[in-house]
């Protein structure tokens, strides 16, 4: 009986070792999956904000289209008749983002600046020392409303448009 009890109680130390053991590596399974769960959900996150980016890309893309042919106003910010400032901030305030009054200011305001070879639709293009904005369509073409007497078009960028470019900037990024 002295063995068995004697016994027992070294099983009991073992038996606890064990379960220890077993918690120390459970916690640390645990602790891996959570991280991992983490780092997906932060790439999910960012994936979902660029998602939603592009999405009010599309969306403010589509509404500058739509004023294609309203005549070019200074200090216009529509509907009916836009400057170049006053057309993107109408088309982006549409798709839920809002951006100051005047060009420069807008420059200075979007955090997310943007190469001419990294254009994507949706994208302000500044021009002549950020005193000209259009929103970028793809394709190598802008949307704009480019000065008195004219109206809101689709121009090619081309070597002229380059030589004046200043820097990009992506809205809702």
């Amino acid at each position: 009986m002295t063995a068995s009890v004697a016994t027992g109680a070294m099983q009991a130390p073992a038996a606890d070792a064990a379960t220890a053991a077993s918690t120390e590596v459970s916690t640390e399974v645990t602790t891996a999956a959570s991280a991992a769960t983490v780092s997906k959900a932060k790439t999910s996150a960012k994936l979902t904000r660029a998602a939603k980016q592009r999405i009010k890309a599309v969306t403010a893309v589509s509404v500058a289209k739509k004023q294609i042919g309203d005549p070019y106003r200074w200090g216009a910010s529509g509907p009916g008749s836009f400057d170049c400032s006053g057309l993107v901030m109408y088309a982006w305030r549409k798709a839920g983002v809002k951006l100051p009054r005047i060009a420069a200011s807008q420059f200075r305001s979007v955090r997310k600046k943007i190469s001419w070879k990294n254009l994507k639709p949706g994208d302000l293009m500044f021009f002549y020392g950020l005193g000209h904005v259009g929103m970028y369509v793809g394709h190598g073409k802008m949307i704009h409303s480019p000065h008195t007497g004219a109206r809101v078009r689709i121009d090619k960028l081309n070597g002229y448009r380059k030589a004046s470019f200043v820097g990009a900037v992506r809205p809702g990024a």
